[in-house]
């Protein structure tokens, strides 16, 4: 699905509507991150962050070209985000973006994030980038069958190379060549 509307239903009553993010969601945006921090492992970000601390990051972000930040949106409520970052700071990774989603713990699981993710994927689409990729920190069945429903595939694991909460976490590493690059 590309940046518009999804039909709604009797138990939505207004539609998804998915587009870039503006100054104004990142109040909800840092809420839905805040709680990713606190009740998870699926960023290994320890402490709670403020919005005058991601404002910064916004602005790493473009409505045009290969970094992107869609939220979707159920009238004003954000029910969640996806971004497409750089992966590293070389070069040689100019083609390449890390992909990262995160929803609302309300709208999981009702079809958001493939909403999201397609839309990401479809603006990319047209922009110079050639691989997409995705850590996700384990365990997550939740994201793993997201992205593998969205064409990405398990390049490997990295066994406790991350710390959260006292522990030692893993990841599993995803990729997705996008078609035309």
């Amino acid at each position: 699905m590309n940046q518009g509307a999804r039909p709604h239903s009797s138990a939505d009553p207004e539609p998804v509507v998915i587009g870039p993010a503006t100054e104004s969601d990142l109040p909800a945006i840092v809420d839905v991150l805040n709680d990713a921090i606190v009740n998870s492992n699926a960023t290994l970000t320890t402490q709670p962050t403020s919005v005058a601390e991601r404002r910064d990051w916004l602005r790493r972000f473009s409505p045009a070209g290969p970094h992107r930040l869609l939220v979707a949106r159920r009238g004003n409520q954000v029910l969640g985000y996806a971004a497409s970052q750089p992966y590293r700071d070389h070069e040689g990774f100019r083609e390449t973006v890390e992909v990262s989603i995160a929803l609302d713990a309300s709208s999981r699981g009702q079809g958001v994030g493939t909403a999201l993710y397609h839309a990401l994927l479809g603006c990319l689409a047209d922009e110079p980038v050639h691989a997409a990729v995705a850590g996700i920190v384990l365990p997550n069945d939740a994201s793993i069958a997201l992205h593998r429903k969205l064409g990405f595939t398990e390049v490997g694991t990295f066994h406790e190379y991350g710390i959260k909460n006292g522990q030692y976490v893993s990841s599993v590493w995803m990729e997705r060549l996008l078609p035309g690059h």
